[in-house]
């Protein structure tokens, strides 16, 4: 009886760490309370919930017909930096969203601008321009770009920050996402484009975006960026260092990836995340819907491939008595300078009509070749 108890013992202990090593397994990693349910953890293609009590993300997708539906809260499953802080006076706050993307994307091989290109797997969106921007008296405008170091936009080391109405974005690579989802491969599975395409990021870094600094240096005379908290002088005279997205042209074949970051590996097409410009595609190759709402700081366009921004985005930025109209003393960036000649009747105010068809400012920098 005295062994057989002890064999009884030993094999209920072996069970129960059985049972603890299929619990693991099943993703729920108990040191961050995450748990997603799904066909595999090699693949988020298909279904899956992904759920996080520490930080509060819900995300789940489903394939419904021709589409991939993602409902989520926007909330990121990971650590992130403080917010608010100096350069970024948001609190991340959950949101509402829900994005279809085409489950058999469509290729058309020509480069559409895209404000936001994208949504990480974890249901947290991807907007790599800004909305800042710094302007000379002399005329030149130039798009500041979220990876730099002259002017602070508060960017933790996930390269993300938080816009006004509390969503949490990010600029460039995710790290913690890819941490995450690293399971020893190179190409690391971290996202959906509009498009349908997927996202990806490569640990070896082998596969080179084709935008190149330009030759020479910037122009411009005095200087200035300017948000509702500071005004800053800016000096940009120099050589084109990154710093602003004109500092770049795309020149076809002068890396691997084509003009909206996207590469063809094993027969299919892919975008990819990189440590250099772009960071993350600011165009898409395929056919797909703007699923936007308002742009607010941290994401406007920079004019590279360049779209405009429409008149209930510009209202969003910049009516701040909400009054449904921008006056000469709301408005803010390049538009200023212009005002006069954009105000067709002289009232003092931009009408949508007036927008359509605003003068070009200089400075805007080179617009990237066509490939």
């Amino acid at each position: 009886m005295k062994y057989f108890l002890i064999a009884l013992f030993l094999l209920l202990f072996i069970s129960c760490n059985n049972q603890s090593e299929i619990h693991h397994h099943s993703h729920n990693d108990i040191r961050h309370s995450h748990t997603v349910i799904g066909e595999s953890s090699q693949s988020y293609m298909g279904n899956y919930t992904l759920e996080d009590e520490t930080y509060g993300t819900k995300t789940e997708v489903k394939i419904i017909n021709s589409q991939r539906i993602m409902t989520t809260n926007s909330l990121p499953n990971h650590k992130t930096g403080d917010f608010p802080n100096q350069g970024n006076p948001n609190t991340i706050s959950e949101q509402s969203k829900t994005y279809k993307f085409p489950l058999n994307p469509k290729y058309t091989g020509k480069a559409t601008w895209a404000r936001e290109p994208g949504v990480a797997i974890n249901g947290v969106k991807f907007e790599p321009q800004t909305a800042e921007v710094v302007a000379c008296d002399t005329g030149e405008n130039y798009r500041v770009e979220a990876l730099q170091d002259v002017i602070d936009l508060g960017l933790d080391f996930n390269h993300a920050h938080v816009q006004p109405t509390g969503a949490y974005h990010y600029h460039g690579v995710p790290t913690s996402v890819v941490k995450d989802l690293d399971e020893g491969e190179d190409l690391i599975h971290i996202g959906f484009a509009h498009d349908g395409f997927p996202m990806y990021y490569s640990k070896s870094d082998k596969y080179k975006p084709s935008y190149k600094a330009l030759d020479g240096n910037r122009e411009g005379e005095d200087c200035t960026y300017e948000n509702p908290k500071q005004k800053l002088k800016i000096d940009v005279n120099g050589h084109h260092d990154g710093t602003y997205g004109s500092d770049f042209e795309y020149i076809d074949g002068y890396g691997d990836l084509d003009e909206c970051n996207g590469i063809t590996i094993d027969g299919k097409y892919m975008y990819l995340i990189t440590n250099a410009f772009p960071y993350v595609s600011r165009c898409l190759m395929g056919e797909f819907v703007e699923q936007h709402g308002p742009q607010s700081q941290g994401n406007r366009p920079n004019g590279n491939p360049g779209g405009p921004p429409s008149y209930a985005e510009l209202l969003e930025m910049m009516d701040d008595n909400k009054d449904g109209k921008i006056s000469k003393k709301e408005v803010k960036g390049p538009l200023g300078q212009d005002f006069d000649k954009v105000d067709k009747n002289k009232d003092g105010f931009l009408t949508e009509d007036e927008l359509k068809s605003p003068p070009r400012s200089n400075g805007q920098g080179r617009r990237p070749r066509r490939g």
